[in-house]
Protein backbone atom coordinates (compact mmCIF):
# COMPACT_ATOMS: atom_id res chain seq x y z
CA UNK A 1 0.00 0.00 0.00
CA UNK A 2 3.00 2.19 0.89
CA UNK A 3 4.58 2.13 -3.29
CA UNK A 4 0.67 3.26 -4.46
CA UNK A 5 0.43 6.02 -1.93
CA UNK A 6 4.25 6.98 -2.72
CA UNK A 7 3.39 6.30 -6.23
CA UNK A 8 0.10 9.07 -5.82
CA UNK A 9 1.75 11.41 -3.90
CA UNK A 10 4.60 11.78 -6.38
CA UNK A 11 2.05 12.56 -9.15
CA UNK A 12 0.21 14.85 -7.43
CA UNK A 13 3.34 16.56 -5.89
CA UNK A 14 5.40 16.97 -9.88
CA UNK A 15 2.21 18.41 -11.02
CA UNK A 16 2.40 21.09 -8.06
CA UNK A 17 5.92 21.36 -8.90
CA UNK A 18 6.73 21.75 -12.57
CA UNK A 19 4.33 21.79 -15.94
CA UNK A 20 6.60 19.77 -17.67
CA UNK A 21 7.79 16.52 -15.69
CA UNK A 22 7.89 12.44 -16.18
CA UNK A 23 7.24 10.78 -13.10
CA UNK A 24 8.92 6.71 -12.75
CA UNK A 25 9.89 4.20 -9.90
CA UNK A 26 13.18 3.67 -8.81
CA UNK A 27 15.24 0.42 -8.52
CA UNK A 28 14.68 0.63 -4.66
CA UNK A 29 11.64 0.87 -4.70
CA UNK A 30 11.10 4.80 -4.22
CA UNK A 31 9.28 7.33 -7.25
CA UNK A 32 11.52 10.20 -8.90
CA UNK A 33 10.49 13.28 -10.58
CA UNK A 34 12.72 15.01 -13.59
CA UNK A 35 11.92 18.31 -14.17
CA UNK A 36 14.70 17.92 -17.46
CA UNK A 37 13.31 21.82 -18.42
CA UNK A 38 15.03 23.23 -14.99
CA UNK A 39 17.50 20.12 -15.07
CA UNK A 40 16.81 18.74 -11.36
CA UNK A 41 15.63 15.76 -10.24
CA UNK A 42 13.85 15.00 -7.12
CA UNK A 43 13.33 11.51 -5.34
CA UNK A 44 10.70 9.99 -2.44
CA UNK A 45 11.62 7.06 -1.27
CA UNK A 46 10.32 5.16 2.53
CA UNK A 47 12.19 6.20 5.48
CA UNK A 48 12.71 4.58 8.57
CA UNK A 49 9.13 5.96 9.92
CA UNK A 50 5.92 4.08 8.79
CA UNK A 51 4.72 7.26 7.71
CA UNK A 52 7.55 9.33 6.27
CA UNK A 53 9.36 9.61 3.31
CA UNK A 54 12.58 10.76 2.49
CA UNK A 55 12.99 13.66 -0.25
CA UNK A 56 16.28 13.91 -1.76
CA UNK A 57 16.94 16.85 -4.30
CA UNK A 58 19.55 17.03 -7.02
CA UNK A 59 20.95 18.36 -10.65
CA UNK A 60 20.37 16.91 -13.79
CA UNK A 61 24.17 16.91 -15.66
CA UNK A 62 24.53 17.34 -19.32
CA UNK A 63 23.59 14.14 -21.25
CA UNK A 64 20.67 13.55 -18.70
CA UNK A 65 22.58 11.45 -16.12
CA UNK A 66 21.86 12.31 -12.45
CA UNK A 67 23.92 13.73 -10.32
CA UNK A 68 24.28 12.60 -6.55
CA UNK A 69 21.37 14.84 -4.37
CA UNK A 70 22.85 17.66 -2.79
CA UNK A 71 20.40 17.83 0.03
CA UNK A 72 17.37 15.61 1.47
CA UNK A 73 14.59 15.98 4.34
CA UNK A 74 12.38 13.75 6.03
CA UNK A 75 8.88 14.38 5.77
CA UNK A 76 5.50 12.61 7.00
CA UNK A 77 3.61 11.52 4.12
CA UNK A 78 0.73 12.65 6.31
CA UNK A 79 1.81 16.04 5.63
CA UNK A 80 0.04 16.72 2.57
CA UNK A 81 1.24 18.36 -0.92
CA UNK A 82 1.54 21.98 0.21
CA UNK A 83 4.19 20.80 2.81
CA UNK A 84 5.57 18.31 0.69
CA UNK A 85 5.89 21.07 -2.16
CA UNK A 86 7.57 23.60 0.00
CA UNK A 87 10.08 20.86 0.90
CA UNK A 88 10.79 20.21 -2.26
CA UNK A 89 11.28 23.95 -3.37
CA UNK A 90 13.82 24.75 -0.48
CA UNK A 91 15.27 21.59 -1.53
CA UNK A 92 15.90 22.44 -4.74
CA UNK A 93 17.00 25.69 -4.05
CA UNK A 94 19.58 24.53 -2.25
CA UNK A 95 20.58 22.26 -4.94
CA UNK A 96 20.34 24.99 -7.13
CA UNK A 97 22.42 26.91 -4.70
CA UNK A 98 25.51 24.27 -4.19
CA UNK A 99 25.70 24.43 -8.18
CA UNK A 100 26.01 27.46 -8.60
CA UNK A 101 29.16 27.57 -6.17
CA UNK A 102 32.68 26.03 -7.55
CA UNK A 103 33.62 23.09 -5.76
CA UNK A 104 36.64 23.73 -3.61
CA UNK A 105 38.43 21.40 -4.95
CA UNK A 106 38.66 22.18 -8.71
CA UNK A 107 39.14 26.20 -7.55
CA UNK A 108 42.31 25.32 -5.89
CA UNK A 109 43.82 22.16 -8.12
CA UNK A 110 42.80 24.65 -11.23
CA UNK A 111 43.57 28.17 -9.93
CA UNK A 112 46.76 27.74 -7.78
CA UNK A 113 49.86 28.08 -9.54
CA UNK A 114 51.71 25.46 -6.91
CA UNK A 115 49.74 22.92 -7.55
CA UNK A 116 50.81 22.98 -11.79
CA UNK A 117 54.33 23.39 -10.82
CA UNK A 118 54.55 20.35 -8.92
CA UNK A 119 52.25 18.47 -11.55
CA UNK A 120 54.96 19.64 -14.22
CA UNK A 121 58.18 18.85 -11.72
CA UNK A 122 56.73 15.04 -11.50
CA UNK A 123 56.39 14.39 -15.04
CA UNK A 124 59.82 16.05 -15.61
CA UNK A 125 61.32 14.01 -12.95
CA UNK A 126 60.64 10.42 -14.27
CA UNK A 127 62.64 10.57 -17.37
CA UNK A 128 65.70 11.85 -15.48
CA UNK A 129 64.58 9.20 -12.93
CA UNK A 130 64.78 6.53 -15.59
CA UNK A 131 68.16 7.98 -16.81
CA UNK A 132 69.88 8.20 -14.05
CA UNK A 133 68.73 4.62 -12.89
CA UNK A 134 70.28 3.24 -15.89
CA UNK A 135 72.98 5.49 -15.68
CA UNK A 136 73.60 6.24 -19.30
CA UNK A 137 70.51 8.01 -20.28
CA UNK A 138 68.39 6.20 -23.49
CA UNK A 139 70.43 4.00 -25.15
CA UNK A 140 69.25 0.45 -27.17
CA UNK A 141 68.29 -1.71 -24.37
CA UNK A 142 69.42 -5.08 -23.92
CA UNK A 143 66.04 -6.52 -25.23
CA UNK A 144 66.08 -4.70 -28.08
CA UNK A 145 69.67 -6.26 -29.04
CA UNK A 146 68.20 -9.50 -28.76
CA UNK A 147 65.65 -8.80 -31.09
CA UNK A 148 67.94 -7.25 -33.90
CA UNK A 149 70.37 -10.18 -33.71
CA UNK A 150 67.59 -12.68 -33.88
CA UNK A 151 66.32 -10.81 -36.93
CA UNK A 152 69.88 -10.09 -38.36
CA UNK A 153 70.17 -14.39 -37.85
CA UNK A 154 67.01 -14.85 -39.47
CA UNK A 155 67.89 -12.63 -42.76
CA UNK A 156 72.03 -14.29 -42.78
CA UNK A 157 69.97 -17.97 -42.59
CA UNK A 158 68.02 -17.07 -45.48
CA UNK A 159 70.56 -15.77 -47.50
CA UNK A 160 72.62 -18.95 -46.90
CA UNK A 161 69.95 -21.21 -47.50
CA UNK A 162 69.25 -19.67 -50.98
CA UNK A 163 72.88 -19.30 -52.05
CA UNK A 164 73.30 -22.93 -51.69
CA UNK A 165 70.39 -24.46 -52.88
CA UNK A 166 69.59 -21.76 -55.77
Amino acid sequence: MVGAQLRDTAQELAAVLWREHTVYRERSGGMVIRGEHVRRWISLAPAGGRDEILVRAGRILDGGTTAPARSEAVVPLSAGTGVLAATCRRLLADAAADAARPAPDRETAGRSGGSRKSRKSRKSRKPRKSARRNGRGRHTGFGSWVILVCVAGVIALFAYSSAMHG
